[in-house]
């Protein structure tokens, strides 16, 4: 069979055979049997029942004992816990570095069966073609892939960074109208410009509110909830702690928890699911996400490791697995559909452990996992992923002969600097002063700083290289580089020396895109991206060892931040200074700064 979301009909056309089935009067598919059912509906685990599936549906949950026997094939849930496939309500598959049919083999293990993705990185590399291609991807993976559409392409103006699309409020309007798995507007990042009602960003939001999509959000700063509330943003992942969740649950802002690896600058459910255990709200309106994960973290820190992470910050088992299924798919008004065990719901089912942790998966009413590994049905499905389109592997396009280190200033100036600090999101503008040196290494030794440089890789200009100094970044000799630059995904290398930034730079564009380390010439670990400079080709295991090797030595090298926070430096729309192939932005005033000013 084939093994996609379309598998399972129309609940339309099921619904006699599904009646049937629940009155005894035809026999199921399927009985998984000797289970307790964790309801998210009125979030108690129910002891000893049974669950009839037919046709990929679940026709009814029944005491156990109820099916006197048939042609009905069974499963031994051996009293375990019977739950709903976790409804991750917001990710960006391209953060995994693999594709969609990669990423499911990972979702599924973890016990996530539907996702809403944001994929307004390939948007950016290669406009509407790159977001439906991955759409096209999204089609035969064996998952429930829904989108919402990129909303913020690219993510500021022409004047202050190259993006290889745009995409227009007509565009955006078109892929509602083509897609039906485009169901809200994505993250509309652009909060400053959205609070100062910007005619671009309002003409986006009227696309999607006119065809009544929802539209997600993305805002730091209490200041600007009411305005971007008022703009018809109703949902966000942003809380970075218990008054702003409060302010953005108020405004009637649905809230995703996000939870991500501690170390990473992804885990902010700890402080906003405050706004519930300290401040008394409900959470009702409350779902739990994982945003971004990298190939590695995305095995061990899946949506079941957020979970699970909201018990621990406070929550019921049963509270917080509806908040990791029913929830989300409530936002996105498909808690009729996943997110429950209710009667004509899809069979996307886990067996869970008593703490949580996902042991067996079906997906449509067929075991995809089981004790914890692939079964062969799934094995088949992912052996026999989407190929991009041949335009996806040709999309470095680099200039030769580029100068990656700023010239050394002859006189006392003052540097504008970039301080990097965890979890790396936010990052600090600094003034440093500098005194005349024989060498940059001087500098460097005396500030604890080295080169940034950005280079425009889409090919739209004459070679644009900009040039900056990292402040803290811990890096002491050699270079690390990656054509992940949130958003636009120009080229972005840190480094010591001319030499080994131009070694890493070469290293990306032979493979049209990756990640690397650079130690003495030579490249010591690196992840490569073929597909769009975002995604590789090969199956999640596979890309998740090369991740590993690579944090290894991005750790060797010193670096202290990881690098999905070094991949944000290029992010120009989170103060209070990046770095884009046009220069110094500094953020919110949204300006360029020279590197150096006269002392």
């Amino acid at each position: 069979m084939t093994l996609t979301r379309f598998s399972v009909k129309p609940l339309s056309t099921m619904t006699r055979t599904l009646a049937d089935v629940a009155s005894a009067r035809r026999d199921p598919d399927l009985v998984i049997q000797s289970a307790r059912v964790l309801s998210t509906y009125s979030e108690r685990i129910l002891a000893d029942k049974e669950i009839w599936i037919s046709g990929g549906r679940i026709a009814a949950v029944k005491p156990a004992g109820s099916y006197r026997g048939g042609s009905a094939k069974f499963y031994d849930a051996r009293g375990g816990i019977i739950a709903p496939g976790l409804v991750d309500p917001h990710i960006h598959i391209e953060s995994s570095m693999v594709t969609a049919c990669a990423y499911a083999e990972a979702a599924l293990l973890n016990g996530t069966t539907t996702i809403f993705c944001d994929s307004h990185e390939i948007g950016n590399v290669m406009d509407v073609a790159g977001v439906e291609a991955m759409l096209e991807d999204a089609r035969q993976a064996p998952l429930s892939i829904f989108l919402t559409v990129p909303s913020t392409v690219p993510a500021t103006s022409p004047e202050l960074e190259t993006a290889g699309g745009d995409l227009t409020p007509g565009k955006i309007a078109n892929l509602f109208d083509k897609w039906p798995e485009a169901v809200a507007l994505g993250e509309k990042m652009d909060f400053v410009p959205v609070a100062m009602g910007d005619e671009r960003s309002h003409a986006i939001l009227a696309a999607a509110l006119e065809r009544g999509r929802p539209v997600s959000g993305h805002v730091y700063g209490r200041e600007f909830v009411a305005a971007y509330a008022a703009s018809g943003v109703t949902d966000t992942h942003e809380a970075i702690d218990r008054e702003i969740a409060d302010d953005l649950l108020e405004a009637g802002i649905w809230l995703f928890l996000r939870g991500g690896p501690p170390t990473t600058a992804w885990h902010s459910l700890p402080h906003a699911i405050k706004t519930i255990t300290e401040l008394g709200a409900s959470h009702k309106r409350i779902a739990v996400c994982t945003d971004d994960r990298d190939a590695d973290d995305l095995l061990f820190f899946g949506l079941d490791w957020v979970t699970r992470q909201a018990v621990v910050a406070g929550m019921t088992p049963e509270q917080a697995w509806a908040m990791g299924s029913l929830h989300g798919a409530t936002r996105f008004g498909m808690e009729n559909e996943i997110g429950g065990l209710g009667g004509g719901r899809r069979a996307d089912l886990v067996l869970l452990t008593d703490d949580l942790k996902p042991v067996s998966t079906w997906y449509g009413g067929e075991l995809v996992v089981e004790n914890s590994k692939i079964t062969p049905v799934l094995d088949a499905a992912l052996s026999s992923p989407y190929r991009y389109p041949e335009a996806a592997y040709h999309t470095v396009k680099l200039p030769k002969n580029l100068k990656l280190t700023p010239e050394l200033p002859t006189g006392p100036v003052i540097a504008h600097t970039i301080k990097t600090e965890l979890p790396g999101i936010m990052l600090g503008h600094v003034t440093v002063e500098l005194e005349p040196a024989n060498d940059w290494q001087a500098h460097f030794d005396r500030h604890g700083l080295c080169f940034v440089t950005v280079v425009e890789r889409h090919g739209k200009s004459s070679g644009n290289v900009a040039h900056g100094l990292l402040n803290n970044f811990g890096l002491k000799k050699g270079a690390v580089a990656s054509s992940v630059g949130h958003d636009s995904h120009n080229i972005i290398v840190a480094g010591t020396n001319q030499a080994d930034m131009q070694v890493a730079l070469d290293a990306i564009e032979a493979k049209q895109g990756g990640a690397c380390v650079v130690m003495d010439g030579k490249v010591t670990a690196m992840v490569p991206l073929p597909i769009a400079g975002l995604l590789s080709d090969k199956r999640v295991h596979a890309v998740a060892e090369e991740v590993k090797a690579l944090k290894v030595e991005w750790e060797k090298a010193g670096c202290t931040i990881p690098y999905m926070g070094f991949n944000l430096i290029p992010l120009s729309v989170i103060p209070e200074i990046r770095i884009t192939d046009k220069g110094l932005v500094l953020v919110p005033e949204m300006m360029i700064a020279p590197l150096f000013e006269p002392a």
